[in-house]
């Protein structure tokens, strides 16, 4: 392995759920010359499953069973993997809910945080995983963000979405709209503005401000259509505006992404899950990216699920998982110090 080659990010793929689609975006992923241009990657898991992904896919690539990453070949053609091997494949059926997936699962994540934790890889680009198929394994996380947590010992982590140079953080997520709206106030949006910077400058992202979005039409108009915007947002703006930071708002939802992807903010702060994702699908479903800050660890991801109902016919695009891969090996320089 020439020199070059050796200087790119290490990245570390979880196989995800192996009843889903996560094998066959990975297999056909590792073998995109976009990815090999962009960092050495290794999968973790099963195989068996990948194996099974190879024969589904038609891709070419030759398994390369490692027990350590800086053991690998990354050589074109060649698939590092770190076995995990815990898929009883007589059991095994695609598409389906499963505990043993579940689990399976989970124990790829653990593998990839364990090694991200000890210096020996960049980032993790993960690779879905099934809510139903982890509580059937005993598996008590809801999805990837906290299993992430409670692996890495943080406190709340940040979501941040990216496609296309477009940045976009999370105030509140998985609440139903009439609750979402209940936790806009000043110091919620004060502390997560916070923690959204200091993600950007761990990633590297140093010029430009943070605009944090309107809740009503035209940001309310001064309180004629809802007064969140002048009693909590603009109030929580101007203070941390006195302290220094580079935040700028509220401004309008219907013009606030629009102006982050010409280059007007470095990123937007959404404050409620869809008012970010329609923005991002919308721009581009496929290269939409999410990435966890706050934690001591790079974690990207795609940004759709398993796919059971495609499962183990390759009809699944390898776009996101690509772009997942990119994306982290584009922040990791940045993110870590070098690999132990």
């Amino acid at each position: 392995m020439n020199e070059k080659q050796n200087q790119k990010p290490l990245v570390a793929v979880p196989l995800g759920d192996p009843a889903g689609v996560g094998p066959e975006i990975l297999v056909k992923a590792f073998a995109t010359q976009e990815v090999q241009d962009a960092a050495r990657c290794v999968a973790v898991g099963d195989i068996k499953c990948i194996k099974k992904a190879l024969d589904v896919t038609g891709t070419s690539l030759s398994i390369n069973s490692i027990e350590r990453p800086e053991l690998g070949n990354f050589s074109a053609g060649v698939l590092n993997v770190i076995a995990v091997n815990n898929i009883d494949i007589h059991k095994f059926v695609y598409g389906k809910v499963s505990g043993m997936c579940g689990r399976a699962a989970y124990q790829y994540i653990e593998k990839c945080v364990e090694l991200a934790m000890q210096k020996k890889v960049n980032a993790i680009a993960t690779t879905p995983i099934n809510k139903e198929s982890l509580k059937a394994g005993n598996i008590n996380f809801i999805g990837h963000t906290e299993i992430f947590a409670k692996l890495t010992d943080t406190n709340e982590p940040v979501t941040m979405f990216e496609t296309r140079g477009l940045r976009i953080f999370f105030l509140t997520r998985h609440l139903s709209l009439q609750n979402a709206c209940k936790f806009i106030n000043k110091d919620r949006i004060i502390d997560c503005t916070h923690r959204c910077l200091n993600v950007l400058k761990k990633l590297g992202v140093k010029d430009g401000s943070l605009a944090i979005a309107g809740l009503n039409p035209h940001s309310g108009e001064h309180g004629l259509f809802g007064d969140e915007e002048v009693q909590e947002i603009a109030p929580a703006v101007e203070e941390l505006r006195s302290l220094g930071f580079p935040v700028t708002g509220p401004v309008s939802a219907d013009s606030v992404f629009h102006l982050a992807l010409r280059g007007r903010f470095n990123s937007v702060l959404s404050l409620y899950h869809d008012q970010g994702h329609i923005a991002a699908k919308t721009l581009d479903f496929d290269r939409t990216i999410s990435i966890t800050g706050g934690m001591p660890i790079l974690r990207t991801s795609v940004d759709h699920g398993t796919a059971f109902d495609i499962a183990g016919i390759n009809l699944v695009s390898e776009i996101s998982m690509v772009e997942a891969i990119v994306v982290a090996a584009k922040y990791a320089p940045a993110f870590s110090s070098q690999i132990a």
